[in-house]
């Protein structure tokens, strides 16, 4: 059985304590840090770039699983190699040649994720599926934090799920966006095996407990 992970989103920490943050991800029952690269090309707004990723992943001890919501990402994937990226998701809608892209995530010596927006059929990564090591999701239209979770996820989830045993890949689900304590068992029975959580985990009283009260709930 794949263990099932929570992943904080780093978009929604406090970056003017974002070192406080960072700890408080290292000390918790989280199991990946969730980092949003965006270009305020691909998606209509900027979050950080690589300075402050550095930064983080200095200071982080579990593993770093990029998103990047770029145009053009292959010009990167060395760049976030070096920078200690463990996961490195590109998005189905930026790729001309997706495959080529994934085998140079995997050469660059990261695990090769695709991310697909709302829109995107899952569908469409049946050719490839044993060549992803990690499927994102979208729940939200990608580019801000704190949107309402998109209903129409656990159907995709499903689909996607069986597609994966079809084809006897080890591809694992992730879902980004509107993740609550709500949604959050529910998505895992649909099929999903890593879960981002962002607001839902920062702007709460407590933070630590939180992301406890979500591992207690996608336990199986």
């Amino acid at each position: 059985m794949t263990p099932k992970r929570i992943a904080p989103s780093i978009l929604a920490a406090d970056f003017a304590n974002l070192q406080r943050d960072v700890e408080m991800i290292n000390n918790s029952e989280a199991d990946w840090f969730h980092i949003d690269i965006m270009d305020g090309v691909f998606v209509p707004n900027i979050s950080f770039g690589m300075p402050v990723l550095r930064d983080i992943v200095k200071h982080a001890t579990k593993t770093i699983d990029v998103h990047l919501m770029i145009v053009d990402p292959d010009r990167y994937i060395k760049t976030f190699a070096d920078l200690g990226s463990n996961i490195l998701t590109v998005h189905y809608e930026a790729c001309t040649h997706l495959h080529r892209t994934l085998q140079a995530i995997k050469a660059a010596g990261m695990k090769a994720g695709v991310a697909i927006n709302p829109h995107t059929n899952v569908a469409l990564l049946e050719d490839v599926i044993n060549d992803i090591d990690l499927v994102c999701i979208m729940s939200v239209n990608p580019g801000f934090g704190g949107q309402s979770f998109i209903e129409n996820t656990y159907r995709k989830v499903e689909k996607l799920k069986n597609s994966i045993l079809k084809n006897k890949a080890n591809t694992l689900i992730e879902i980004d966006g509107g993740v609550t304590s709500k949604n959050a068992k529910q998505l895992i029975d649909a099929g999903a095996d890593v879960l981002v959580a962002g607001s839902f985990v920062f702007k709460s009283e407590n933070p630590t407990n939180t992301i406890k009260e979500l591992k207690e709930l996608i336990k199986i």
